[in-house]
């Protein structure tokens, strides 16, 4: 596989695009912690676990696509 400038902006602006979505899932699960009486070492932990697990799907999501056996071949 060839990598034109292109691709590379491409898979740039997918990389940040899954990092800000899973960013958005560790704040939204730390806030919904904290509300349900969570302490603050607790409600950072269920962030980080969120972000990792977001992170790792995305990327993953994003790998299958390039490697072109997902839906976007």
């Amino acid at each position: 596989m060839t990598s034109t400038p292109a691709l590379r902006v491409l898979l740039a602006l997918s990389v940040v695009a899954a990092v800000l979505v899973a960013a958005l899932a560790a704040v939204a699960t730390a806030l919904l912690a904290r509300w349900d009486g969570a302490s603050v070492p607790a409600a950072l932990l269920r962030a980080g676990a969120a972000f990792g697990a977001t992170l790792t799907l995305a990327t993953a999501l994003l790998a299958l696509c390039l490697s072109g056996a997902g839906p976007a071949a």
